[in-house]
């Protein structure tokens, strides 16, 4: 058998700014990525709204963001960086391997989506990859994005909607969204149509699954 070559890596140390708000997962990572000879953590944070100022302080190569993060979530805050420093790369690691997570991500300007239970090794070589200017998705994953389809809900369905997740009334929703009575319960409606549900809560835990939210 032939043996493969090994991928080409950046003459210069790859610097990286992670967010993941579990410490005990960020610091594994940190340590897993800090045994790479040609790659260093150089920031770490636990919240999505700490990651802008975290990356114009310490000038990253690439941002290695979790989803699920108190503040912002790593979609929003890859949309924010894409903004505010587009010459950073981002890469999306993420417990949840739902397909409308990808499709945000991917329209958050993200340069990779990896899922957490990835090989380490396979992780250091998507942030080689990345800064070659390639895109690196899971396979399964973009498999899965595509049968499922895009996302049905447009932004104010899906902000009414994520907004309706602690059980407000429709009144309470209109008053903090700064719509009127009957526009909140037509969005709603309209959500838990696309969904197929049969309530709002349904429409909630349906589209979550999915990865709409």
């Amino acid at each position: 058998m032939t043996e493969q070559p090994s991928p080409a890596v950046p003459d210069r140390t790859i610097k990286v700014l992670l967010a993941e708000d579990q410490s005990m997962v960020r610091e594994a990572l940190a340590a897993l990525l800090g045994l790479e000879g040609d790659i260093e953590v150089v920031s770490q944070v636990a919240r999505g709204d700490e990651v802008l100022d975290a990356a114009r302080a310490h000038a990253p190569d690439v941002a290695l963001l979790d989803i699920e993060m108190p503040g912002m979530t790593g979609l929003d805050a890859a949309a924010l960086l894409r903004r505010e420093l587009p010459a950073l790369k981002v890469v999306i690691l993420t417990t949840f391997g739902r397909p409308g997570y990808l499709r945000r991500a991917m329209e958050s300007g993200a340069e990779a989506f990896l899922v957490k239970d990835a090989p380490a090794a396979q992780l250091a070589d998507a942030l080689r990859r990345v800064l070659r200017g390639e895109r690196v998705i899971d396979p399964t994953l973009a498999a899965a994005a595509l049968a499922e389809g895009a996302n049905p809900l447009t932004d104010r369905e899906r902000a009414v909607l994520r907004a309706s997740a602690g059980g407000s009334t429709n009144a309470e929703l209109a008053a903090a969204l700064h719509l009127s009575h009957g526009t909140v319960r037509n969005y709603l409606s309209t959500a838990i149509q696309k969904t197929g549900a049969r309530n709002r809560a349904e429409a909630v835990r349906i589209a979550r699954d999915k990865g709409w939210l």
